[in-house]
């Protein structure tokens, strides 16, 4: 049996056998059956926050069984919210969920996808790195799998791996095998998450789906140690002992996951199940402490909040099909949930299509408001109907938040509206505007033309300053700040002067003050734009100042 070395970690390369570590590096492996959207991305980081709560060093791994690099060139009605890291990674939107449930910044290798994998094994395979052999998917596309899986968990006491999409896609396999060879070589539980549906005509749950799931697991060698039954209503006794009979899982292994009004009680439920203290139990870990007073505690905020703050997210993305589609701003509408129920108020959270503004208007789509934010986005479509929002926010006094394309286009609407720069456009919608008070960035435009799109635009974090007594200081309460990025244009500087000259105010830019990151109209109840994504940083128990501020003000709320 063939072996190689990897930071100090033996990995064998016969997925069938292996020796138990001795490193102290637990795994939790989380994987789907039935369908894919059930929800697993909140179990993960529901067990991750557990663990963590409960005195350990846990760390959240993503793996994507897409053939992209990463998520940057997907379409978002297709593939929802591409969550950017501090460290640029252009990344499923399960990675911010992690990261709001365990308070920490995940870096980009803490996702990973086929894509990557094939391309380091062909890149080494090129590099004559394997000897002159013949290259396999088992061992050697696998051995690439448990590689990037052990680098992102050094230094942990457990990882918790979501395997994304569902047993028996052939996409999954590889991984499948992967997980089932570190579990030999590492002490291990494995999770699997199924759906359980309500048949309305026969009046009761269904758990045939569960069982073939299970079944299918195991033609891959995985033993599900728990398995967490997704469904709208919950389990009743019958079902937790039908599925703990057929599919041979002890009966206190049967977890329930019924449909929750709010994503953030998860973890309560499965406490109150003692989940995690048995995924301990098995992995030889004691608890050490119970740190989940803070979050019991936003929990009963949540439970107290009554007095309604009514929020307008006005996008293009809002549909896919006849389908309202609720994961391409999911950052911004969980931002907003943190803000409000920290203030103890209700959100009430509506998409509105910039397409339909610019049918039917702003006023007639936005009168019933209490504050708008235009998130990012990219392309011409429904870009007039943005504007025409913003452009209501700032004469009726109504407040705006702007986000990334949200600030450009602020700053388009007050150029042409306030300026009297007739045709002012950013040169992303209108190449050729008389007037480009928005602008790609010089080093980008090579590569835009050679059609390099992946990963060419300003992504990370970004240290900002922030000008003194501005309303974005008083938020942030310093001067310097830092915030994710993932865009290719800019406030052109050429127009900064004649902008301020008519009031609008950049209260924040980069250090070498060339780059606008953030406006404001200082005589109105709460106009803020960044450049940034702030919604990637908020947390439920520490909500991001702005998001803190806009809903406070859209409540009515003084803000000092």
């Amino acid at each position: 049996m063939s072996a190689f070395n990897f930071n100090g970690v033996t990995m064998n390369s016969d997925s069938q056998r292996g020796e138990r570590s001795n490193n102290g590096l637990r795994f939790v492996f989380v994987v789907g059956g039935v369908l894919s959207g059930l929800g697993k991305g909140v179990v993960t980081a529901s067990i991750a926050g557990l663990i963590q709560a409960y005195g350990y060093e846990v760390t959240a791994i993503k793996i994507d069984p897409y053939v992209n690099i990463d998520a940057g060139t997907m379409r978002p009605t297709e593939h929802g919210e591409v969550f950017v890291t501090e460290d640029g990674g252009e990344i499923d939107q399960d990675l911010g969920t992690y990261e709001r449930f365990l308070d920490v910044n995940l870096p980009k290798k803490n996702n990973i996808t086929t894509g990557q994998v094939y391309l380091a094994v062909i890149q080494r395979e090129r590099a004559l790195e394997y000897g002159g052999k013949d290259v396999q998917i088992i061992p050697d596309v696998m051995n690439e799998v448990k590689r990037r899986i052990l680098e992102a968990s050094q230094g942990y006491d457990v990882a918790v791996v979501e395997v994304g999409g569902t047993t028996g896609d052939i996409e999954n396999l590889v991984f499948l095998h992967a997980i089932r060879s570190l579990s030999l070589e590492y002490p291990s539980v494995t999770v699997m998450v199924t759906y359980a549906p309500f048949l309305k005509n026969v009046g009761e749950l269904k758990t045939k789906p569960t069982q073939h799931a299970v079944a299918k697991l195991r033609e891959t060698g995985i033993f599900p140690d728990f398995v967490v039954v997704r469904s709208e209503l919950g389990l009743d006794e019958p079902r937790i002992e039908k599925i703990a009979r057929s599919c041979f899982i002890p009966r206190e292994n049967i977890i329930d996951d019924p449909d929750l009004d709010s994503i953030y009680r998860l973890p309560l439920l499965f406490e109150r199940q003692n989940f995690v203290s048995k995924i301990l139990q098995k992995l030889e870990l004691e608890k050490k402490k119970d740190d989940m007073g803070p979050w019991r505690d936003f929990v009963e905020k949540i439970d107290r909040a009554k007095k309604p703050v009514r929020i307008a997210i006005v996008g293009k993305y809002v549909a896919y099909g006849n389908a309202e589609h609720k994961d391409v701003y999911i950052s911004v509408i969980e931002a907003v949930k943190h803000a409000a129920y920290n203030l103890e108020l209700k959100p009430e959270i509506k998409q509105v299509s910039s397409l339909d503004i610019e049918k039917k208007g702003a006023e007639s789509l936005l009168k019933d408001f209490d504050g708008v934010i235009v998130p990012g986005g990219f392309g011409e479509s429904g870009v007039e109907g943005k504007i025409g929002a913003i452009r209501y926010c700032r004469e009726n006094n109504i407040p705006f938040l702007g986000l990334c394309f949200g600030m450009q286009l602020a700053v388009v609407e007050f150029a042409r509206n306030v300026c009297g720069l007739e045709g002012a456009h950013t040169t992303e919608v209108d190449p050729n505007t008389p007037h480009p008070v928005v602008d790609i960035i010089p080093e980008q435009k090579e590569l835009i033309a050679k059609r390099m799109y992946g990963a060419t635009m300003r992504l990370g974090a970004w240290p900002a300053v922030l000008k003194k007594d501005t309303l974005v200081h008083k938020l942030y309460g310093r001067k310097e700040v830092s915030e994710r990025h993932r865009h290719r244009y800019e406030v052109n500087p050429k127009y900064v002067g004649l902008l301020e000259k008519h009031g609008l105010v950049f209260s924040g830019t980069s250090p070498d003050g060339v780059l606008m990151e953030f406006l404001e109209l200082p005589d109105h109840k709460f106009f803020v734009a960044t450049q940034a994504h702030p919604e990637f940083k908020s947390r439920p128990l520490r909500p991001h100042p702005l998001f803190f501020g806009f809903v406070k003000a859209s409540a009515g709320m003084r803000l000092f």
